[in-house]
This record gives C-alpha cells, structure tokens and sequence, in this order.
C-alpha cells in the first residue's frame, strides 16, 4: 500500500512520521506521476490557498480531485479540510477546492493564529482517552449534507460545530492530530478507509 502526503507546501514532513510511527510507508509526492501511484492520499495542515495555487501551477489540480472522485481514500487536516470541501464560505480570491466531502466550511473559524488552542474531544470510532486535537488557524464545518457523517464536534457559544467528518472514502479534520504524537486518528483512517488495500 503506498499512502502519498501531498508535499507542495505545509506540515508534510508530520503526517510521513506519523504514518511510519504505524508501520506504513508514507510518500512525499508532489508530480503527475507520483500521484498516479499511490493508493491513498493524505494532504497536509497549511495555507490551502497556496497548495491550491501550487498545485495548479504543477498541473496537479484536476488530477487530485479525479482521482478523489473515483474513490481515492484521502485524509485531509486543517487546510486539507478545507481542500476536501464542496464550498468555502469565506474563500480568498480564485480559490478552489478539491472536493470530496459535501461541506461548506468557514476558514479561520476559530480566530487567528493568536487564537489557537487545544482540546480533548470525543472521535466517534476512537476508543480509549480523548483526541487531544490542536486548533491553528483552522476551520469547522458551517453545513454538510445528508451523506456526511459527523465524528468530532467543539461547542462554542452554546452551538456545537463540527472539527471531524468523513464521506465516502474521503475524512476530514480541522485540527492537527499530526503534531500531537497521537497516530490514533491516522489509524482510524487507514483502518477504516485503507483496509482492502493491503496486500
């Protein structure tokens, strides 16, 4: 099984380590090719309207979302959230998504960057202690459609807003489980998403 990070920009470097923490061989990938080979897709916390741009400048872009399409298992944290998304509601100019999962998302939901924080959630298919999930700049999910399933949610404010979702083969995060030395949620993906690819 080969699990590809997308390595155009951000916190790659963090999901390779993580997976070779389970025992999986991550690829760094960021060319036609590279992308053609793997069998699932992780794309990295960062500034999703840079990876956004860069992978359309690499000629990238449609064959991502294509291959999503067809059933790519992807993970997406934070600004892979975002990538994953059917619509942005606050989206910088000439931005675009990947697509995947039937969300509409709001970027920088929670604040800046003086604004991150930590917290203990309950991951619906998580076993054992809480996920201790890491809040950058991230988003929440602003409304999904009826075949999305949310995992994690945080309440601000008295409404709850949902941090985890997953769709088809497609999951999504807006927190960084990649910096907290918890493989737990990269386990449920793999597990859940990646089993029959394993030889």
């Amino acid at each position: 099984m080969k699990v590809g990070v997308l390595a155009l920009q951000g916190d790659f470097r963090e999901h390779l380590t993580t997976l070779e923490q389970l025992g999986v061989s991550g690829i760094a990938v960021k060319t036609a090719q590279e992308i053609n080979e793997i069998d699932a897709l992780v794309l990295p916390g960062g500034e999703s309207t840079t990876i956004s741009k860069l992978a359309k400048a690499f000629g990238l872009f449609e064959l991502i979302s294509n291959r999503i399409a067809q059933g790519l298992p992807t993970y997406g944290s934070c600004a892979g959230m975002i990538l994953l998304s059917r619509e942005i509601l606050d989206p910088a100019s000439g931005q675009e998504t990947f697509g995947g999962l039937d969300i509409l998302v709001r970027r920088n939901a929670f604040g800046k960057q003086v604004d991150s924080f930590e917290s203990d959630l309950d991951f619906h298919g998580i076993e054992g202690k809480s996920v201790r999930a890491v809040f950058i700049r991230a988003p929440w999910v602003e409304s999904y459609g009826a075949g999305v399933e949310v995992l994690a949610s945080v309440l601000i404010d008295g409404v709850n807003h949902p941090v985890a979702v997953r769709q088809g083969k497609v999951l999504a995060t807006s927190f960084h489980p990649e910096i907290t030395g918890d493989s737990r949620v990269h386990k449920y993906f793999l597990d859940q998403f990646c089993s029959d690819l394993v030889k």
